[in-house]
């Protein structure tokens, strides 16, 4: 199956899994703005794929036909729950809403593109 989606799928994937988990953590720093000694919470996976990309192996190919690195993959399990200590401040919290919203989004269209090119090649080779 890797060799017809490719590692697109899977990141697109986890990215959607990240995009809507952060979503809560958001949602629910909104919620409780007003609760006493309230830590706001966020996801944090920047930082650890700038890691894991500068940390990669380059591996090379020797035959036209060998796959690719299979370590590549991005997994859940790399999504870091990260407390504050600061108080939630409404805007800040919008406008990572709006943010995450959008790349949410954008997400889900690359995905749906890739989708769409497949499906047109299998109705082409008909």
């Amino acid at each position: 199956m890797q060799p017809l989606f490719g590692k697109t799928f899977n990141m697109l994937g986890t990215m959607l899994d990240y995009r809507s988990e952060r979503n809560k953590h958001i949602a629910s720093n909104i919620a409780n703005l007003d609760t006493p000694d309230y830590q706001p919470t966020d996801l944090v996976f920047k930082d650890d794929l700038k890691n894991a990309m500068d940390a990669r192996i380059k591996l090379t190919q020797t035959h036209k036909k060998h796959f690719p690195n299979a370590g590549d993959e991005i997994s859940r399990n790399q999504f870091k729950q990260v407390t504050s200590e600061e108080k939630v401040d409404l805007d800040r919290e919008m406008s990572n809403l709006a943010e995450n919203h959008l790349m949410f989004n954008l997400t889900a269209e690359l995905l749906a593109r890739k989708f769409r090119g497949i499906r047109n090649v299998l109705t082409e080779a008909k």
